[in-house]
């Protein structure tokens, strides 16, 4: 994202950011999808952990942060009990947490290459 920080984005994509980074994920990006024709959402935010406990973990720490902070929760999860990879579901941003190799077999970076896109920095 040209000139564009975590700062500069919706309160529920930082706090999903946040969360992430609460529980050390690596790797996290953030698609800006709203300027693709057909897109999901308008966001997704995207991080990595490096065992099924820690990927549920994070995505606990996704959903502890945005309840507290924003009173809101996901409108859908999805891979919870497998823990390769857990989909939150936000309706305007969803979030991919995976395990793995998972992330680069399923590339969501590639397949959504017109969104614009901001890498966090690791902490």
């Amino acid at each position: 994202m040209s000139k564009k920080t975590i700062k500069n984005l919706p309160d529920l994509v930082q706090k999903m950011v946040e969360g992430m980074e609460d529980l050390k994920a690596q790797d996290i990006t953030v698609l800006d999808l709203r300027e693709i024709e057909n897109s999901v959402t308008d966001f997704f935010v995207i991080s990595t952990g490096t065992s099924s406990t820690q990927v549920n973990s994070i995505s606990e720490a996704v959903e502890k942060r945005v309840r507290e902070d924003l009173g809101d929760k996901p409108w859908h999860i999805e891979g919870a009990a497998e823990g390769n990879w857990v989909l939150l579901d936000y309706v305007t941003a969803v979030g991919h947490v995976f395990y793995g190799e998972n992330r680069q077999f399923y590339d969501l970076e590639s397949l959504w290459g017109d969104a614009e896109v901001l890498n966090v920095p690791n902490h």
